[in-house]
């Protein structure tokens, strides 16, 4: 019997076979190690571009923060001259008290009164529409005008004079489309006579102890005077009212009464009316802390503004 010499019969690779796979391997491997420093690449250069994308970042943040801070202190400016034009209240008769309380930073509301004459004072009150930066800019500007007496050919004295004057000098569309309401009063002082004019504003509510001490409140308002820029030529008309020692007189904005309660109701105006005639120690601070209250949480929808006078 002849021996097993171990071999399995399969022919072993040649040299020239080994040395092919040989290079295979080697070239697979040069492409691997290309591979890799490609990668290498691509990882070094997503950090670099990571850390620059998160620089720019960081310094956008710093410029939108030193922006932001620049514009809030801008707006806290705009609000301080805001008030700063406001009048001081009048220890004099007739006596004086208000208040002011923005729906936003800047609101459309303002309001002023001045010494025309020795014989005559006027009171007004104007609400711009909308808010912002915009609508306070109007609002000052028109209260600068009344207050310096500055429409050319008006007599400050006459209420429709002065609003068709106004209507002539602010169209809306010379003022970025903005109107404003406004009610304008002027009281004589030897006479004891208030003329007032309102053009789309709210009524102004007089107020008058009667013999019983109860208090009879009485809406001043002129019907038919559109709101001021809204139409070119408008006539504005005159109502006059017997004031006597003891009335009282509110001239407010619509945001001062136009609240929600908590149910969603609306309060009305002859709530409000009912409420300021029967506070005995009515006054703008008392009658914001009540439209608070039935307003409920979060700041009041519009502008609250309220002048009150005490004759």
């Amino acid at each position: 019997m002849q021996e097993n010499s171990g071999h399995t019969g399969e022919a072993e690779p040649s040299i020239h076979e080994l040395r092919r796979e040989l290079d295979e391997l080697r070239a697979e491997n040069d492409r691997l190690r290309a591979e890799l420093v490609d990668l290498e690449m691509l990882h070094q250069s997503t950090i670099e571009h990571g850390e620059a994308v998160e620089d720019q970042l960081a310094e956008n943040n710093i410029l939108l923060q030193k922006t932001q801070a620049r514009l809030e202190a801008e707006l806290t400016d705009a609000a301080r001259y805001v008030f700063s034009i406001l009048p001081e209240h009048r220890a004099e008769h007739p006596h004086t008290d208000h208040l002011l309380i923005p729906s936003t930073e800047l609101g459309g509301d303002s309001f002023g009164y001045h010494d025309i004459d020795d014989d005559h004072i006027a009171f007004y009150l104007l609400d711009v529409c909308g808010h912002g930066v915009g609508a306070a800019l109007l609002s000052v500007t028109v209260i600068n005008v009344l207050r310096a007496s500055a429409l050319p050919n008006a007599d400050f004295r006459d209420p429709p004079a002065v609003l068709a004057a106004l209507n002539e000098a602010f169209p809306m569309e010379k003022q970025d489309n903005m109107f404003f309401t406004i009610w304008y009063g002027v009281y004589q002082r030897s006479s004891g006579r208030l003329d007032f004019s309102s053009a789309g504003h709210p009524p102004a509510i007089h107020l008058r102890p009667d013999a019983d001490g109860a208090v009879i409140a009485t809406e001043l308002v002129t019907s038919g005077g559109m709101a001021v820029g809204t139409f070119p030529d408008m006539d504005y008309e005159r109502d006059t009212v017997a004031v006597l020692p003891g009335d009282s007189l509110l001239i407010l904005s619509d945001g001062t009464f136009e609240v929600n309660g908590p149910n969603g109701e609306m309060l009305s105006f002859q709530e409000f009316v009912d409420f300021v005639a029967a506070d005995k120690a009515v006054s703008p601070v008392r009658v914001h802390e009540w439209v608070r209250r039935w307003n409920g949480d979060g700041p009041l929808p519009d502008d609250f503004s309220l002048l009150q006078v005490r004759f």
